[in-house]
């Protein structure tokens, strides 16, 4: 056999440094303080939020039969006197509700309101001396590959605490009851039944979305919903005691524009809303809209995501005829559609 080329052996030696330590024991100690900084990113973030997450336990009667059913899911307080957020899902026609605060504290809650479209409800319980509360964060702001912390109370394992990364933004997926949830965040930071309500953070401990969904049999897929999507129905909530929008029947998900069909269209807006999905018979079809189209701007308002379609698909749009311009191919088209109302809330 050949000797063996001496370059291996002088990787197989570790130069000494400055104050007798080896390279290795220096990486080790750089990793051991990218640890620790790591480490103290999180528990600062959790001791900003922490005491705000609640435990949520519900009754309901089933359906045609005189039988309760008791459910659970998690929640956090965003104010002093004692309003917090959870999902829709978790609350939605429970004939009793109860809080359990970090301190151990139950209460009883009412429901101000709740929003399917969105998977969002508000809670009120009452309290003679403020409670702690969390900040809420902005989820424009967020960049793909930041830090993510979720807490719940996963499989009634009070105030779990599970890390990860921003891993998408602009999602929209189909709940399992078949609603369309927009502008989703989409993480990595493990999520199990009974996370649902829960705060998702950011480093600083600001809550950036509302965690909603996984997907069942995938490797850490999971989705909160936006918390500047929360903002609004929560103002809609406290305001009409549930939330009205205008319909026109697409799911989607954020796109960005190429800068040539930027100036080439003369377009206001960096990014738009691809068209994934056009329900049967709904405004949106007989208006014209296909999949593959992107929406960029509806009655001269740009639209740069879910967030922004949503917010510009207000009461107001309601049977009213609307512009709707989209970019299908090498054109830009200008479509009229009507939205109505969804039957779920014209009868509320």
């Amino acid at each position: 056999m050949g000797s063996r080329p001496s370059f291996i052996d002088d990787l197989a030696r570790t130069p000494p440094v400055p104050g007798g330590e080896s390279a290795n024991d220096v990486i080790a100690d750089r990793d051991d303080a990218l640890l620790d900084a790591y480490s103290r990113t999180v528990i600062n973030a959790l001791e900003r939020v922490q005491q705000a997450v609640v435990f949520v336990s519900v009754e309901r009667t089933l359906p045609g039969k005189n039988e309760r059913h008791a459910g659970t899911g998690s929640g956090f307080l965003f104010t002093p006197d004692g309003y917090a957020l959870t999902n829709s899902h978790v609350v939605h026609g429970a004939t009793a509700i109860r809080v359990t605060l970090a301190d151990g504290s139950n209460h009883e809650a009412s429901l101000v309101g709740d929003d399917p479209s969105t998977d969002l409800a508000v809670l009120r319980i009452g309290s003679a001396e403020p409670l702690p509360h969390a900040e809420l964060g902005e989820s424009s702001k967020l960049r793909v590959g930041q830090i993510a912390i979720a807490v719940g109370n996963p499989l009634g394992l009070a105030q779990t605490v599970t890390t990860g990364v921003v891993s998408a933004l602009g999602r929209s997926l189909r709940s399992a009851s078949g609603r369309m949830i927009y502008d989703v965040i989409q993480t990595d930071a493990a999520l199990n039944p009974g996370n649902s309500g829960g705060p998702l953070v950011n480093s600083a401990g600001q809550v950036i979305g509302v965690n909603t969904a996984i997907i069942p049999g995938a490797q850490a897929i999971c989705f909160a919903t936006a918390i500047d999507t929360a903002k609004w129905v929560i103002m809609q909530l406290f305001a009409h005691g549930r939330v009205r929008r205008a319909y026109i029947g697409v799911a989607g998900t954020a796109v960005p524009i190429a800068r040539k069909a930027q100036r080439y269209f003369g377009l206001e807006t960096a990014s738009g809303v691809r068209v994934m999905e056009v329900g049967k018979g709904s405004p949106a079809a007989l208006g014209g809209l296909r999949v593959d189209d992107t929406i960029v701007a509806i009655d001269g308002v740009a639209v740069d995501g879910i967030d922004a379609l949503q917010r510009v698909l207000d009461a107001s749009k309601i049977d009213r005829t609307v512009e709707i311009i989209v970019l299908r191919l090498t054109q830009k088209l200008t479509l009229r559609v009507t939205p109505t109302e969804p039957a779920s809330t014209r009868s509320a």
